[in-house]
């Protein structure tokens, strides 16, 4: 059982924090955990009590541990689980002071810092936090941030990161409801070097130090569904989309994770994920958090750091993390940094989760490190978590574990529109994958945009194909919106389809994912003409990347093809185009290792796609002759990183 107070009493006595109640290896074992019903195995109301009962816990012992930079001789700074909970009770009262009440908004434009956490968890504890990604336009940052009629930014104080001052500065009088912006200094900032701030813009730090640490103020009492933040999801949709979490929703995303992934007091992680996102915010850090985990914070940068990357296993060695979590995209970057003698032996399970794990990289991870990749679930609709793979569980890639406790999995047949029908399909069948759970959000800010997240009888909908094994483990096959997903964040192809469909010369238009060894996929774009017109693939890359807001999405090229591949019923044959896009880039790629060894347009190899998954490379050995062996061990190195199968074979 995990006892909270009474009702988030912020002068109460402090409950226990979540540990484990024992190992998770099966259904079983989680049906096992709902012998007991949820109202009696989760009392913490709200993530503000979570911080309450783990400060009081943990006291002195780290929480958050911030590297200044990649160079692992450098001296982190670090907080305690003390300091980090006076942090939060400074800055929820200096919200409180500002006017901030549970219905207002706090946003946050802020890199990987330590003075995240007072922004997320401070600002649950005194209205609703909404994070932004830094990356957005300021056109989209406004629109998120008047959807969620912010009151009070939050923004790192210089431009390195990001330009997000300079930002800042930029929306102030764009937001109708903000009324003031705190500026957060950067770590090591010299005090009062920033100089004067114009008026209703203040340093954070020094208003915070003024304010009670070791109470709220507002003596506010926090329901589980009183809201605790808006996520904005997908990010490069033409409007936005707020989905608002439940402080419940929250706490129990954080309790699933400590009892499924077995996280307690003696654990230490690298948070890579950014703290706009579900990920980073939920099941990398509240859950870590709540259990007494040290949660380490790579730079301001985080994973985009190239010397964190370059480092990254000297840093495992020094800091001595057990688990390792990160995107499939940055997996394989870490596939091609050597260990160098790096003792990585700390690290007991390694997890990944935002995109299906290809088979070639999990079984690359593996033969390299030693280290088998346990696949998760998760989604901004349900608090950043939706199955998971426990430690001591291998699967195969593609499989991303049990269901959380308390929840129920559907997978239904499509409908002739490629929605969720009511008919369940049977174990081993495709189908879309349907959730019920504590964790499911409180529906989008604007109601209009709830017709489609759920089903009539209030299933959620996820838009992910998938399949159950006789393990009851969820097996994800792929995503029925074909998003593209760089580097773990999402693109919404029809952003890049309407910018160059808005060109006069073009008739037809489809984005996809073209695999890439770092970034998992990059957007790329195919046309057809329309009859008689004439425009240049540059010309139409130029005119799409000017029309496509956030740079993540503008496409790396643009294709003009002769006909558009087409199912049955007239609509674009997505599959095809990505395999026709992967035939490009490893036909680009053979291109480059020709030309090193100084091979002759005559004598390159046949490039071609066998199906929608499998790009062949015929190498013809007459031609090469001696040179054929070393050609094709060059292209077996430089085709192994991509995220997509590839065959090299000599005729």
């Amino acid at each position: 059982m995990t006892t909270g107070n009474d009702k988030n009493n912020p002068t109460g006595t402090a409950g226990t924090p979540f540990r484990p109640l024992f190992p998770v290896r099966g259904l079983a074992d989680i049906r096992r955990l709902e012998e007991t019903p949820l109202e009696e195995a989760l009392t913490v109301r709200s993530t503000y009590e979570l911080f309450r009962n783990s400060g009081a816990a943990f006291g002195n012992k780290t929480a958050l541990t911030f590297l200044r930079s990649g160079n692992p001789a450098d001296e982190p700074i670090r907080w305690s689980y003390a300091q980090l909970l006076a942090g939060i009770h400074q800055t929820a009262n200096l919200l409180h002071t500002l006017g901030v009440g549970p219905d207002d908004a706090v946003a946050v434009l802020l890199p990987g810092c330590l003075e995240y956490h007072l922004a997320l968890w401070g600002g649950e504890a005194a209205g609703i936090v909404q994070p932004l990604n830094p990356l957005l336009t300021d056109e989209k940052l406004v629109a998120l941030m008047t959807a969620g009629r912010a009151k009070v930014l939050i923004a790192y104080g210089s431009d390195s990161e990001s330009g997000m001052w300079s930002k800042a500065m930029r929306l102030r009088g764009q937001v109708p409801t903000l009324t003031t912006v705190l500026r957060v200094a950067p770590h090591d900032e010299a005090p009062g070097s920033a100089g004067a701030l114009p008026e209703g813009v203040a340093e954070f730090d020094v208003l915070r130090a003024a304010q009670p640490s070791d109470r709220l103020v507002s003596g506010r009492d926090i329901a589980p569904t009183d809201i605790a933040a808006y996520f904005h999801t997908g990010g490069t949709t033409g409007a936005p989309k707020l989905a608002r979490h439940s402080h419940g929703a929250q706490v129990f995303t954080a309790w699933t994770s400590v009892q499924l992934a077995g996280m307690n007091e003696q654990g230490i992680s690298i948070n890579g994920y950014p703290l706009f996102h579900v990920a980073g915010v939920l099941p990398a850090s509240l859950s870590s958090l709540s259990a007494g985990v040290e949660v380490i914070i790579p730079t301001p940068s985080l994973l985009r750091n190239k010397e964190v990357l370059a480092n990254y296993w000297k840093l495992v060695e020094k800091y001595r993390p057990t688990s390792l979590s990160a995107v499939p995209t940055v997996l394989a970057a870490l596939a091609n940094v050597p260990l160098d003698g790096a003792d990585i032996s700390s690290i007991t399970y390694c997890r990944t989760g935002a995109a299906v794990l290809s088979p070639e990289l999990a079984a690359r991870f593996e033969r390299l490190f030693g280290l088998h990749v346990h696949e998760s679930l998760g989604m901004t609709e349900m608090a950043g978590i939706s199955t998971i793979t426990p430690p001591g569980v291998n699967g195969p890639a593609g499989c991303v574990g049990f269901r959380l406790p308390y929840a129920q999995v559907r997978i239904v047949a499509l409908d002739e529109n490629g929605n969720a029908s009511d008919r369940e399909v049977a174990q081993g069948e495709t189908g879309m994958v349907l959730f019920k759970s504590p964790n499911v959000f409180s529906g989008f800010v604007d109601p209009a945009d709830n017709a489609k997240a759920f089903t009539a009888d209030g299933w959620l909908a996820t838009g992910d194909l998938g399949w159950m094994d006789a393990e009851e483990r969820l097996h994800l096959t792929g995503r029925s919106k074909d998003l593209i997903i760089r580097s773990g964040h999402n693109i919404d192809p029809k952003t890049i389809e309407d910018a160059l469909g808005a060109h006069p010369a073009v008739q037809l238009c489809a984005a996809v994912g073209a695999p890439d060894a770092y970034a998992g996929e990059l957007p790329v774009i195919f046309a057809t003409l329309v009859p008689g017109a004439s425009a240049t693939e540059d010309e139409l890359l130029a005119f799409t990347s000017s029309r496509v807001d956030e740079a993540p999405a503008r496409p790396k090229w643009v294709s003009v093809i002769a006909t558009m591949p087409m199912t049955n019923v007239g609509k674009i044959y997505k599959p095809e185009l990505r395999a026709m896009a992967a035939r490009q880039v490893v036909a680009a790629t053979v291109a480059e290792v020709c030309a090193a060894l100084g091979v002759g347009d005559a004598a390159q190899p046949a490039v071609s796609t066998e199906g929608e998954s499998l790009v062949h490379v015929q190498i013809d050995a007459a031609a090469m002759g001696a040179q054929a062996a070393a050609l094709q061990e060059r292209l077996h190195k430089a085709l192994e990183p991509l995220p997509f199968k590839t065959r090299i074979a000599l005729k």
